[in-house]
């Protein structure tokens, strides 16, 4: 599947890859294996979708925060290797979000990232291990932060 096709196909502009904002490297590669550090839900280096899961936010604008971590992944992912083409697929997410006591259904905000990727790598390229967290914080009060390792595709 050309994955730069279906990312159009489905609508989505990818944005500039965005800087790191504190000391790591936004991709890591070791053999074939892509290690993506935790991306926020930010547009122009501005975070987008902020504060906690539960009363303050709803479980569907904490999934759109989920989403642009993703697009924001993959964006990452293109300034790294040229052409998400590349990309044979997703190995694993770790994905951590803000949530007030009480709010049990991580899972559920995540299911939003995990379907977009099974959406743009297919079923069987697009499934993966995963891991939904709760936190009482993020870095610049973000609702989202997911990390992700892909797998680099043979040449």
């Amino acid at each position: 599947m050309k994955i730069e096709q279906r990312i159009k196909e489905l609508g989505i502009e990818l944005p500039s890859a965005a800087k790191p904002g504190a000391l790591y490297v936004p991709v890591k590669r070791l053999g074939t294996g892509l290690y993506v550090s935790g991306h926020i839900p930010s547009q122009n280096g501005e975070p987008v979708y902020t504060g906690k899961v539960g009363a303050e936010r709803s479980l569907e604008y904490a999934q759109e925060a989920a989403r642009l971590c993703v697009i924001n992944i993959l964006a990452t992912l293109k300034s790294y290797t040229g052409n998400l083409d590349r990309i044979k697929g997703v190995v694993k997410l770790l994905a951590f979000v803000s949530s007030e006591a009480g709010f049990a259904h991580q899972h559920l905000v995540i299911n939003a990232a995990s379907q977009l990727l099974i959406d743009i790598f297919g079923e069987e390229e697009g499934a993966h291990a995963r891991s939904a967290i709760g936190t009482n914080q993020l870095p610049l009060d973000v609702t989202v932060e997911i990390e992700g390792i892909f797998e680099l595709r043979e040449l």
